[in-house]
């Protein structure tokens, strides 16, 4: 995923204050992460549907809420809705349309409002706007004990969800390895897509059942290896828009009418052959 989300929040916006250090050391040394481990993911999740009556026992399903709806968060969430989970609401102060056109009816919703109803909170704004965010709704006591968070970054793991954690908060880590649009096309992409997954071995198998509802295939990606993925899909996502519009420029300039049409299946057949042939890392 290397479209950025627009980001939900600025620092005046509900949700508490969001200045601070950053999280300190790994999850996996914290008690948070203890804590989970003395419970199974399917125990806490069963203790939240208890409140929610027969039916949300029965079925397993999620109540969603988003904070943003920039290209990915919207997309993540109508794909959740096709899976049979219950979309609450979106946190954003930009991107209404897109919502509208994926979501229908999903109300814009404040932060606390969005937290308090939520099951799973999906979290897709910028990558620098994560740690500040998570922190300052940590401050200001708006994480719920059993709460799913998931980040869609490509760079982090699960130790920048850490002050969620610490109060109760189930964190993991989600990124698609696809360009987002924004549109519906992107869950047609979902299905053929790899998505990186990052979480605490106990709640491990939830983060992998989310993307296989999405219609992916998981890859577990170690906390600290998180950086070197990130840096995979920069440069292979950068390289190919940077050859792209070079070819297209050229051909342009010398009177194509429709460079497209070479210049696509050359690409298509190229980046086949490479990977058919290339020895695997």
């Amino acid at each position: 995923m290397t479209e950025r989300d627009e980001g939900p929040l600025s620092a005046s916006d509900p949700g508490g204050p969001l200045s601070g250090s950053d999280p300190r050391g790994s999850l996996s040394e914290r008690s948070a992460v203890g804590s989970l481990s003395e419970r199974s993911a399917v125990g806490s999740l069963s203790e939240r549907s208890e409140s929610k009556g027969r039916d949300a026992r029965r079925t397993g399903r999620l109540d969603v809420g988003v904070i943003g709806a920039g290209r990915v968060g919207p997309v993540l969430a109508a794909g959740l809705a096709g899976a049979g989970h219950r979309i609450v609401g979106v946190a954003t102060t930009s991107g209404r349309d897109r919502v509208e056109a994926l979501l229908g009816s999903a109300p814009i919703l404040e932060l606390p409002e969005l937290l308090a109803r939520s099951d799973l909170v999906v979290l897709a704004i910028p990558a620098a706007e994560i740690a500040p965010l998570v922190r300052g709704l940590a401050e200001a006591g708006h994480w719920r004990p059993g709460t799913l968070l998931a980040h869609t970054a490509a760079e982090f793991g699960v130790d920048v969800l850490a002050p969620a954690a610490e109060r109760g908060a189930i964190p993991l880590a989600i990124h698609p390895a696809i360009v987002f649009t924004g549109t519906s096309l992107d869950l047609t992409r979902l299905r053929e897509a790899v998505c990186a997954v990052t979480a605490p071995a106990p709640v491990l198998p939830i983060a992998q059942a989310l993307v296989v509802e999405l219609g992916a295939e998981p890859v577990v990606v170690a906390e600290r290896d998180r950086p070197a993925y990130a840096e995979a899909i920069a440069t292979a996502t950068a390289f190919s828009a940077s050859i792209v519009g070079q070819s297209l420029e050229i051909l342009a300039g010398i009177g194509v009418e429709q460079p497209r049409d070479i210049v696509a299946p050359l690409i298509r057949s190229t980046i086949e052959e490479a990977l058919r042939t290339l020895p695997p890392a």
